[in-house]
């Protein structure tokens, strides 16, 4: 892989790191709700399962689900009604976390890496990026090389979305503007579903 063609992955990674999708509406959610440290567990899971996942499109995934359509169509479907479940879990959310409260909880860290088999925001970026930037001649090197790159990018970019919800904390600490910012977080994430339905 040359220089450029490296330098235009870590802006492809950039790009589709930084902009709204699934994990960056939750991470926004997580921010206001609990917090940027309790949310941290969240982001690493974030990037350590997509880093997994890209490392497995890489290594022949990707040309699996492109074998059989019924396993991407089944993948999609089950992606599909769990981002509906974490969209209503956020939209019914009604109350920012204290240190006394148990009930509701930040999105843990295993939760947040599995969660990437079933975003259809990281199946795109991760199919795109092997395709376009995995090199057929150095399979190894190549995968090895997007792979780190979006490892190196995607775990700030996210982290912006988490610090930006709890910047917003003192804001929406009015249960009034709580329950609208999580209602429309709700709706946000569900309608990230829409690429997917067409």
């Amino acid at each position: 892989m040359t220089l450029d063609a490296f330098l235009a992955l870590l802006v492809y990674a950039f790009v589709t790191s930084i902009t709204p999708g699934p994990n960056n509406f939750m991470l926004l959610a997580s921010g206001v709700n609990f917090g940027f440290a309790k949310t941290i567990p969240h982001m690493l899971g974030i990037s350590i399962g997509f880093l997994v996942l890209l490392l497995a499109v890489g290594f022949g995934l990707g040309a699996a689900l492109t074998a059989f359509p019924v396993l991407h169509t089944a993948l999609k479907i089950a992606g599909g009604v769990y981002l509906l479940y974490l969209a209503w879990k956020i939209a019914m959310s009604r109350s920012l976390s204290s240190k006394g409260e148990t009930k509701a909880r930040p999105m843990r860290f295993i939760d947040a890496a599995a969660f990437q088999w079933v975003n259809p925001k990281a199946w795109v970026m991760a199919i795109t990026a092997m395709a376009v930037y995995a090199v057929p001649e150095h399979p190894f090197l190549s995968v090895a090389l997007v792979s780190i790159a979006f490892t190196v990018v995607n775990l700030p970019s996210v982290s912006v979305w988490a610090g930006f919800g709890t910047a917003l904390r003192g804001f929406l600490s009015d249960p009034v503007r709580l329950k609208w910012f999580n209602i429309a977080m709700g709706v946000l994430l569900a309608a990230t579903l829409w690429p997917m339905l067409r």
